[in-house]
């Protein structure tokens, strides 16, 4: 497991969190209970927070950076995920903040100040520009992204059994280690 503190800040991680021994967490990383992170995924909270809600997972070449405080973003811009995330493969998560219960599509790509509500689901391959609000209960997809439609009561049931799925899967992944 690749966990190193950076300046003065170590990560900080929950009961029954999984790092995959090929994953790197940096710095200022906070991960709640039962969230995974999956091999080749770079949590680096080098220059402010990151902060990864329970029974969050982070799937494998994932990659999530921040903003830091300067004179043209007070405050710089945390990355924030909610609870009952999934973070698909290759995703690029960027000084932004998602709700609770999505699902990141593979290989997307989400930029600085765009804020994700509650139960979306961002199609493979899409692009969230910066400071994009995606509405919740909504499909978006595309580059340029597009709102595609309202989520079905099974997609947002899908979701969650995800997550659950991932806390299940990091449990036997817990177990190898013991």
């Amino acid at each position: 497991m690749h966990i190193r503190s950076f300046e003065n800040y170590q990560p900080k991680l929950a009961e029954r969190v999984y790092v995959d021994p090929m994953a790197s967490i940096i710095g200022q990383v906070i991960l709640a209970a039962d969230s995974s992170v999956w091999p080749m995924a770079v949590l680096r909270g080098d220059l402010n927070t990151i902060k990864i809600g329970a029974r969050s997972n982070l799937q494998d070449g994932s990659v999530l950076h921040v903003v830091p405080d300067y004179e043209y973003c007070h405050g710089g811009l945390k990355v924030v995920l909610g609870d009952d995330v999934t973070i698909g493969h290759g995703v690029i998560l960027h000084g932004c903040t998602v709700g609770d219960r999505c699902l990141i599509g593979m290989n997307s790509t989400v930029l600085d100040g765009a804020v994700i509500e509650d139960e979306v689901i961002v199609g493979a391959n899409s692009l969230v520009p910066p400071k994009k609000a995606l509405k919740k209960g909504f499909l978006y997809f595309g580059n340029p992204l597009k709102e595609v439609r309202e989520l079905k009561p099974i997609e947002i049931e899908q979701i969650k059994y995800n997550a659950a799925l991932y806390v299940e899967l990091k449990n036997r992944f817990l177990c190898e280690q013991k």
